[in-house]
Parts: structure tokens; sequence; C-alpha cells
């Protein structure tokens, strides 16, 4: 019987994570814990229905996009990760690193290009885009380091040729501590612009 209650959970984590993955993918959700409550409730499921983990949304995106996506999503993916370039070479005074799915490969045609900038004045960074001339949208963004620490950083949002870059910036003792992975728990992967390179040739 207990064996017949797992498989039933696992079943059910499954079933939510698919329909997350599929609602991330074609209808542009970005927050996971949103996706899976949404999936749920569309599924028909009770509230106390067990919930996949991100990593296994994430799984599921993957698979998603390679049955249905396999022609545009990759294309998409080749297209931002050369708007990434262009954005790294852009705040190269800044010690820009790549994060989030452009690096991970699971990047679409709603998705932007992600990065940790790192600078003890956070004015300069502002600077930079008024001296360029382009205008961005301000918000605070919380990061989580561990299961009892959380910080919040200023972001900054604009596009460039019609692609959205979203900018998080962190002083430059950041480049020593990465916050945590929201899928695996782990510190977050970032990439410098030469690791990028690699992945685009």
């Amino acid at each position: 019987m207990r064996s017949n209650c797992r498989e039933d959970a696992a079943q059910t984590r499954r079933r939510i994570a698919v329909e997350a993955a599929r609602l991330i993918a074609e209808h542009g959700m970005r927050d996971f814990h949103a996706a899976k409550r949404k999936a749920a409730q569309r599924l028909g499921l009770a509230e106390t229905a067990p919930l996949p983990r991100n990593a296994e949304i994430d799984e599921a995106l993957r698979e998603h996009q390679r049955l249905f996506q396999g022609h545009s999503q990759p294309a998409q993916l080749r297209l931002l990760r050369e708007a990434a370039i262009e954005a790294m070479r852009f705040f190269a005074r800044f010690e820009p690193r790549l994060v989030g799915a452009v690096l991970e490969g699971t990047a679409d045609a709603v998705s932007a290009v992600c990065l940790h900038l790192f600078h003890d004045n956070f004015g300069e960074v502002i600077g930079f885009l008024d001296e360029h001339g382009i205008p961005f949208e301000q918000q605070d963004r919380e990061f989580r380091f561990s299961a009892e620490l959380r910080e919040a950083f200023p972001a900054l949002l604009f596009s460039a040729a019609g692609t959205r870059v979203d900018v998080s910036v962190f002083p430059l003792d950041g480049l020593r501590r990465a916050p945590l992975d929201r899928n695996n728990e782990r510190p977050m992967r970032r990439a410098t612009l030469e690791v990028l390179l690699t992945l685009v040739d």
C-alpha cells in the first residue's frame, strides 16, 4: 500500500511538472513556483497535491522543447546567446557573468538575457546606461544564499535590438559568492564571456 502511495505521488508530480513545463514554454511563465501551482489547478488537483521539485520541472521543460520546439528553440537560443555576447562586451568594465536560461540552454522567444554585473558603485552602472542613452526600468531583486540568508540587490531591465536584457548588480566581492540556483539549491552557475564564446562555437 505504501509503495502504491509513493507511485501515485510520483505520477502526480510528473503530471504537474509536464503541465508546468508547457505553461513555461508556451505562455512565457518564468516563476517555477507559480507555474507548478497553476498547473495543479488546471489539472483539477487538490491544493494538498504533491508538487514537483524545480529540477523536475526543468527536466520536463527540456523534454517539451525537444518534442515540440525542436527546430525553433535551438535557433532562438543561438540568437539570444549572440545577443548575450554583445551585451557582455558592452558591460565589460563591470565584470559581466551570464546566468539563467540563456546559459543553461532552455531559453526561448520570451526569454531575457540575464547578466550579473559587479561594481562597488551602483551609480556608475546607472551613469553608464545614461551615457549611452539607454532607457531602463529599475527594481530590487532578492537572492537566496542559504536557507537563512536572503539579500536584495538592484536590477536594471531594458531592451536592445528587440532583446530583453535583465541585469542584476552586485558589489565586487559578489564575484566570490554566488546565490543559490532555484533548481538545485547549489551556487548559481555563472559564465564569463570566454565560456559563452565556447558555447556558441
